[in-house]
C-alpha cells in the first residue's frame, strides 16, 4: 500500500514537471549580429571614424607641439644657465604629463561617444526582442555574447528567434550567414 501512495506521489510531481516544462518557450539570440544589421550601423560606424580622426588630429597636433618644444629645449640647452634649463625642463614634464592625460581622456571620449550612439539601437532591438518574445509566447531568452557559448536550458534545434526580430525590425537575414550559429 505504501509503494502505491508513494509512486502515486511521484507520478504527480513528475507530471507536473511535465506541464511546467511543456509551458516554457525558451530562446536565445545574438544581439550583435541583430545590430550589425541595423541600417543606423552604417551613420554610427562613419560618425565613429570622424570623432576619431578628430581626437586623432588633436592627439598628433598637440604631440607634435611637444617635439617641437624639445626640440628647441636641446638646441638651447647648452647656452641656458643651471636654473633656466631646470625650469625648461619642468615645463616639458609638464606638457609631457598633459598630453599623457590629454591621450587617457580622448580614449574616455571616443568610449562615452560610442555608448551615445549605441544605446538608442540597442534599445531599438532590445525592445523588438521582448515584443517578439511575448507575441511568440517564449518564457525566457538567453542572449549570446561574444566569445562565450550562451546558457540554455532548452532550445529548438532550428530555433527562429533572430529571423523573428530582423523581421520584427524590418530587416532580412542575409544570405550569407554574417555569424554562426543565428
Amino acid at each position: 500500500m505504501k509503494v502505491k501512495v508513494i509512486l502515486s506521489a511521484v507520478a504527480l510531481i513528475c507530471a507536473g514537471f511535465a506541464a511546467q516544462a511543456q509551458e516554457l518557450k525558451i530562446g536565445y539570440t545574438n544581439v550583435e549580429f541583430i545590430m550589425d544589421l541595423m541600417p543606423e550601423m552604417e551613420q554610427i560606424g562613419a560618425d565613429l571614424q570622424d570623432y576619431q580622426t578628430q581626437l586623432q588630429t588633436n592627439i598628433q597636433t598637440k604631440a607634435n607641439d611637444f617635439q617641437r618644444q624639445v626640440q628647441t629645449y636641446q638646441q638651447a640647452a647648452q647656452t641656458m644657465t643651471d636654473d633656466a634649463r631646470a625650469a625648461k625642463e619642468a615645463e616639458l614634464t609638464k606638457l609631457q604629463q598633459d598630453l599623457q592625460k590629454y591621450e587617457q581622456d580622448a580614449q574616455v571620449s571616443y568610449q562615452r561617444k560610442l555608448q551615445e550612439l549605441l544605446e538608442p539601437v540597442q534599445t531599438k532591438v532590445i525592445n523588438a526582442i521582448n515584443a517578439v518574445a511575448a507575441e511568440n509566447n517564449y518564457t525566457h531568452i538567453f542572449a549570446e555574447t561574444a566569445g562565450q557559448a550562451p546558457i540554455l536550458l532548452y532550445t529548438k534545434e532550428q530555433d527562429k528567434f533572430t529571423e523573428l526580430v530582423l523581421a520584427k525590425l524590418g530587416l532580412e537575414m542575409p544570405t550569407a550567414p554574417v555569424g554562426a550559429n543565428q
